[in-house]
């Protein structure tokens, strides 16, 4: 292994990997590890200094054991300066904003970012699987101090929330809110389970727990989207014919800071949030989804003037910056769920830019 030395603390270009003694850990940039039969693989190494995983960071999961047997998994990631991402090689630039690999059978997998405190994650259960808070939030339960907003992107599943159980079907979705204990999920049928897809964010006041469905006859404890809600933009002529849903945010679902909502394509059309936009009060998360294997989205982000971009495929997210521009093209139409949290609400409180200033 080459030796570090004082001062080469960058991250490698690729995902680094190497072999350190059982029980033994290292002081990372992006947390990430893997124990197998005595031997520890630690990816995105910054500063090697050796010490007791346990007491270094007990809230990192191992995840050597047997898939099958991996309930929960989460993944912390830090802020990063747009001074900095301008000089990000193509590796660094996904370490930091692609989340891949959510939507593993059997688990539940969630990156928490040091960015407005977002959480994203997703479960997919074949039996019932229960969030849990683990170490990284210090709480007794999930919810203890957060709200969370679901999607469902797969087969029909359900959603307990302390005793009371949710039917959710294929883009149904619920906000579910502080102080909710018991959070349960689970499938119809395990041989096309449900893919729950999640946003969570720091809440300060509780708010209605929700079921919230684009169609349907409203009823107690079950939200349906307002056409006010049901926005058409863009044309075909421009490639960004487009149908936006807003699933969670003021005058419909009450949330403290969350909203959430899901934007589809239409056939020909492959542009997302062009003309873009950023807005300074809000950071999002997007996920990509209703892409086959062979698809992709070239993912626009950074300052109007830096752009860089990141290929992205089905099924995977990624991190916007309030700072930085989040637009995409694809290979073809596809859909995407958009979740902001940050200092407002104000769904129109963006700072546009121009086409021809983008650089």
């Amino acid at each position: 292994m080459p030796r570090r030395t004082e001062g080469n603390l960058h991250a490698p270009k690729t995902a680094d990997q190497r072999r350190f003694p059982s029980g033994k850990t290292a002081d990372l940039g992006k947390y990430s590890l893997c124990e197998d039969r005595g031997t520890s693989v630690l990816t995105h190494l910054a500063e090697i200094k050796c010490v007791s995983t346990l007491e270094r960071f007990p809230q990192i999961r191992r995840t050597g054991q047997a898939p099958e047997k991996v309930r929960r998994s989460v993944e912390l990631r830090t802020a990063v300066s747009p001074r900095d991402v301008k000089h990000y090689t193509t590796d660094r630039l996904r370490e930091e904003f692609l989340i891949q690999n959510l939507f593993v059978t059997g688990q539940i997998r969630l990156v928490y970012s040091h960015i407005d405190r977002i959480i994203t994650g997703a479960a997919v259960p074949v039996e019932p699987i229960t969030l849990t808070a683990g170490d990284e939030l210090r709480a007794e339960y999930f919810c203890q101090r957060r709200e969370l907003g679901v999607i469902n992107i797969g087969g029909a599943g359900t959603i307990t929330v302390d005793g009371e159980v949710y039917s959710v079907g294929y883009k149904e979705a619920m906000y579910i809110g502080m102080g909710s204990r018991d959070i349960v999920f689970a499938s119809e049928d395990a041989a096309s389970p449900a893919k729950f897809y999640m946003n969570s964010a720091p809440a300060h006041r509780v708010c209605p727990t929700v079921l919230i469905k684009p169609e349907g006859t409203p009823q107690e404890g079950v939200v349906i989207v307002k056409d006010e809600n049901k926005v058409e933009l863009g044309c075909l002529e421009d490639a960004n014919h487009r149908v936006i849903c807003k699933y969670i945010l003021p005058g419909q679902v009450e949330s403290c800071q969350l909203e959430m909502g899901m934007t589809r394509l239409e056939p020909g059309s492959v542009w997302n949030t062009m003309p873009c936009h950023t807005h300074d009060r809000r950071m999002e998360v997007y996920l990509y989804f209703e892409m086959p294997e062979d698809a992709f989205v070239m993912h626009y982000m950074g300052e109007p003037q830096e752009t860089r971009h990141i290929v992205m495929r089905n099924e995977e997210a990624v991190i916007s910056p309030s700072w930085s521009i989040h637009s995409g093209c694809g290979s073809r139409a596809y859909t995407f769920i958009w979740g902001m949290v940050g200092e407002n609400q104000d769904f129109d409180d963006m700072d546009g830019v121009a086409n021809q200033d983008l650089r």
